[in-house]
């Protein structure tokens, strides 16, 4: 007997990509534009113009399916730092530090990495080609 929905495997991993790639745009989108909320007074200008575009152009590019395989592994090494420099300073555990998004994060981006685009991506489309 299959195990229950594993016939859409490929579908619930693409649907996962899509979104995560969508909701970590919006982490560029207000680190760059402010928008739809202003950063806190007093973020530090290499996390706007550093992690800003990473998260912007990352998303973007992980939301599509382009150069995937790339793209989750630097947004992943970037959620990592994230977590030690921002997050892990304060302590060690992330249910103690505000951390947990980072963590999730950077995991969710190193599977991506390894899976690559998978079905509904760019990268599928330029392998037919």
């Amino acid at each position: 007997m299959k195990p229950f929905l594993s016939q859409y495997s490929s579908h619930c991993y693409a649907l996962m990509r899509i979104v995560v790639g969508f909701l970590f745009m919006w982490h560029g989108i207000q680190k760059l534009f402010a928008f739809p909320t202003a950063m806190p007074a007093g973020v530090p200008a290499f996390i706007i113009y550093g992690a800003g575009p990473i998260e912007l152009i990352g998303g973007i590019l992980i939301m599509i399916g382009l150069f995937t395989h790339w793209a989750a592994f630097v947004t992943s090494g970037q959620m990592a730092f994230a977590y030690w420099i921002g997050h892990g300073t304060t302590a060690v555990l992330p249910i103690q530090n505000n951390g947990e998004l980072a963590v999730l994060y950077c995991f969710t981006f190193l599977f991506i990495a390894a899976h690559g685009g998978g079905i509904w991506s760019v990268d599928a489309v330029r392998k037919q080609h």
